[in-house]
């Protein structure tokens, strides 16, 4: 049994009670690449959406995986460079609401989360081109409420990067669209309270306002 299909058909370990888990899953031989065939296998049941309940759980498992790497120091930037999380975007590009999609959107921005949330400037300087934001920014539209929840977390972790703040504020489609997708997100809240994501979206809003470009 290789290292892949033993991670996928045993339960995920418990935070801490593995440390060697990310170096191990990025240096086996092979693993990655078995990792991204799982992934990809499912792009074909995308579009049109026709997933079914089962179908994303192998996907999951796997990205569980891959968020295990993110958050490993060591091993985070060599999945970065080697650009491993741009093949979830698809996942992020998706509209439906179904459950199925959901799980995987979640699961995707989860990776996505562990990469942002240490303070590395070199980590949003490669996923800003990849219009991280927009992605996000859907997310917080149609996602559940932890998806809307984890999705606002990375744009606020993209925020409190100077570069990328400049970028958000001296694009004025962008600008728009985040000071938008906020207010909208604010106005559902008198519907269906979340103090997490209300926090999140604070805070959103308190980093803009650190830039001087906001009121043009």
């Amino acid at each position: 049994m290789t290292l892949t299909t033993y991670c996928l058909c045993f339960t995920f370990p418990e935070e801490g009670t593995f440390h060697d888990l990310a170096a191990l899953l990025w240096n086996s031989f092979g693993t990655s690449v078995v990792l991204l065939q799982e992934i990809i296998s499912i792009y074909l049941f995308l579009l049109p959406p026709n997933l079914t309940p089962a179908q994303p759980n192998r996907v999951c498992n796997v990205l569980a995986l891959l968020q295990c790497v993110t958050s490993h120091s060591d091993t985070k930037m060599l999945l970065l460079n080697a650009k491993i999380p741009f093949y979830f975007y698809p996942f992020l590009d998706t509209t439906s609401e179904s459950r199925p999609f959901e799980y995987l959107r979640l699961t995707s921005l989860g990776v996505i989360g562990a990469l942002v949330k240490a303070d590395d400037t070199q980590v949003i300087k490669i996923l800003l081109p990849t219009r991280i934001i927009q992605r996000c920014l859907r997310a917080m539209q149609i996602g559940s409420e932890l998806s809307k929840t984890v999705a606002t977390f990375i744009l606020r972790r993209c925020l409190l990067d100077d570069v990328s703040l400049r970028y958000i504020c001296t694009t004025p489609e962008l600008v728009f669209a985040v000071v938008r997708v906020l207010g909208n997100m604010v106005g559902a809240l008198a519907a269906q309270p979340s103090s997490s994501l209300l926090k999140h979206i604070i805070r959103c809003y308190l980093r803009l306002s650190d830039n001087p470009r906001r009121i043009e």
